[in-house]
């Protein structure tokens, strides 16, 4: 680990390249987080299989790549698709927990979880699978730092994706209903919105970013039936950190978390960094906490 430490440290140019690739691979899991904060925020579901979206759309994307379809076209169809499936969720099973103890809706999205997990290794198999975009890499400090143009094209989409759900939000008819809906959903309902509708698309709103978020993670990354957890404990943090319905700070809590995350991975080595994404998400949940306690403490 030390020695690891020291390579960094003497290695000015490798350092940028860990930490610039760590803050690419960050804009997927601000997409994914960008769909759990709508659903905590709207719906007030803690969304456990927020991760198995994810991997979903990235094995939709994969069979569509696999069956002809250029790399970046399988991105869309794979959203629309996953708004689809998240529509379908709500109807069969969401609905059936919102406005219920937060508990029951924990339990409810982990079996979600644990079903989609068992029947995409069914479907596809327990290898890891990936796709090869073609896009090759941009080099910099003559060839010291390598960025794959999937990841850049990544960190762009993840911006461009925040920039339009906010301009969604604020100035749209069904997104203003949305706030409106996580504000107060008794008086939005009294005023008129279907408040059912507005939490189905919700929803189906944030599997579509899900399938953008897996589409992207197995062109730049990897994925597999067992991935969903680690994706879902990302978003958890991300949103935890930057609070409900700040789509900036989601951004910057994303990018950060993959940028704190590949450093870790080559410090302590490759196999412990997803437990260094749990211990962190520990110390997380320690701090708001301690946080929350000074703040009762101060207002009474």
């Amino acid at each position: 680990m030390f020695d690891n430490i020291l390579l960094l440290a003497q290695n000015p140019s490798f350092a940028l390249d860990v930490v610039l690739n760590g803050l690419l691979v960050g804009a997927i899991f601000a997409l994914a987080a960008y769909g759990m904060s709508l659903v905590w925020g709207v719906l007030n579901i803690v969304n456990i299989v927020q991760g198995e979206l994810v991997m979903l759309g990235g094995y939709i994307a994969y069979y569509f790549v696999n069956h002809g379809v250029p790399s970046l076209a399988a991105l869309p169809a794979a959203s629309v698709i996953m708004f689809g499936v998240g529509w379908v969720l709500y109807r069969t099973v969401i609905f059936r927990v919102v406005d219920k103890d937060l508990f029951i809706s924990i339990l409810a999205t982990f079996g979600l979880s644990i079903v989609i997990q068992q029947l995409t290794n069914t479907v596809f198999g327990s290898d890891v699978r990936s796709i090869d975009t073609g896009m090759g890499s941009f080099y910099m400090l003559d060839g010291a730092v390598t960025l794959a143009w999937i990841k850049i094209a990544a960190f762009v989409l993840a911006l461009v994706t925040g920039l339009a759900l906010w301009l969604f939000l604020r100035y749209a008819r069904l997104g203003q209903a949305i706030r409106a809906t996580a504000q107060n959903p008794r008086a939005a309902h009294i005023l008129g919105i279907d408040t059912d509708r507005v939490y189905a698309l919700t929803y189906g709103l944030n599997a579509a970013l899900c399938g953008a978020a897996g589409s992207l993670a197995v062109m730049a990354w990897t994925i597999h039936p067992y991935i969903g957890l680690p994706y879902t404990v990302r978003s958890f943090m991300i949103v935890v950190v930057a609070g409900l319905g700040n789509v900036g700070g989601v951004v910057a809590a994303g990018v950060g978390l993959g940028a704190m995350e590949n450093v870790a991975g080559f410090v302590l080595g490759a196999e412990y960094q997803i437990a260094f994404v749990f211990a962190l998400m520990v110390l997380i949940l320690i701090w708001r906490n301690v946080r929350a306690a000074r703040r009762r403490t101060y207002l009474s």
